[in-house]
């Protein structure tokens, strides 16, 4: 088997592990193989056109057609409809909005209470308020199209005298399986942006990429290992969010530098019953 048979047979093996429970997903909501194809195409182009061109020289669409496999006529057939990307904003920015809200919520300490413990806030009564948590930590985003979206989510509830109560110290909706998948696009993106940095600079510019698995547990371990793995995983994201706070340009204005980056770190648990159906290759 030459080195381009491994290549081709490695990269398939690996579609096929990230596909299954993405195949999952897709056929639990509903969307026919027609429909992932056509979504499949645009994103050929999209990156083909974007990312793939020669330096110096106008990417065409001859050469995307020879990149993705595509006939010319599809790929003109695909870029009439519009860049997928534009598509991919808004879910993110709700998401990363109302993420940094919760995260000021539950470590500023202008917004909790004597015993460490988030307050709840009037809406604009007070000189602690949440018109005041959303200034400080959404930019110039309305607070109150944050207080619905987080209404909307689960996230907080509003009391009987009108002010609002935290339910979470994370952005997980509980209301709505759309916002979770909306998620599932934002955080599966970025690990395999990280794994995609690795294979093409790891040598020299490595991102940290870890974790730790055994495949051999017996099944009344799990429950431990859960609540072993929650509490300092998610001290550590507090940890790691109150830093890049103090960096970023929106939660603190008075950042001086170049550029615009975007950086953090994620965490996920996972387990799966070996026993129940056969190891996915």
């Amino acid at each position: 088997m030459t080195i381009a048979d491994r290549q081709a047979r490695t990269i398939s093996s690996t579609i096929i592990r990230i596909l299954r429970p993405l195949i999952r997903v897709i056929l639990r909501n509903g969307m026919s193989f027609n429909a992932f194809s056509s979504i499949a195409k645009q994103v050929y182009v999209s990156v083909a056109m974007q990312e793939f061109g020669i330096p110096g020289k106008k990417q065409t669409i001859s050469r995307v057609s020879i990149l993705s496999g595509l006939s010319r006529k599809e790929v003109q057939w695909v870029m009439s409809q519009g860049d997928p990307a534009s598509a991919e904003e808004a879910p993110y920015e709700r998401y990363n909005r109302a993420a940094r809200v919760i995260a000021g919520w539950v470590r500023d300490r202008d917004f909790l209470d004597s015993a460490g413990h988030p307050m709840a806030l009037g809406q604009e009564d007070g000189n602690v308020n949440f018109n005041l948590l959303v200034k400080r930590y959404s930019g110039d985003m309305p607070s109150r199209a944050v207080l619905d979206e987080l209404l909307r989510v689960g996230a907080v509830e509003r009391l009987e005298d009108g002010r609002i109560r935290l339910l979470s110290r994370a952005y997980i909706p509980r209301s709505s399986d759309l916002d979770k998948l909306e998620i599932l696009g934002t955080d599966v993106s970025d690990l395999i942006y990280t794994i995609d940095h690795n294979l093409q600079h790891g040598a020299a510019d490595p991102f940290f990429q870890r974790k730790v698995m055994y495949d051999n547990l017996p099944v009344e371990v799990i429950g431990a290992f859960r609540a072993l793995a929650a509490e300092p995983a998610q001290a550590m994201l507090e940890k790691m969010d109150q830093w890049l706070s103090q960096h970023d340009r929106d939660v603190n204005p008075s950042v001086k530098g170049a550029g615009r980056m975007r950086a953090g770190i994620g965490i996920y648990y996972f387990e799966e019953n070996l026993e129940q159906k056969p190891r996915e290759n």
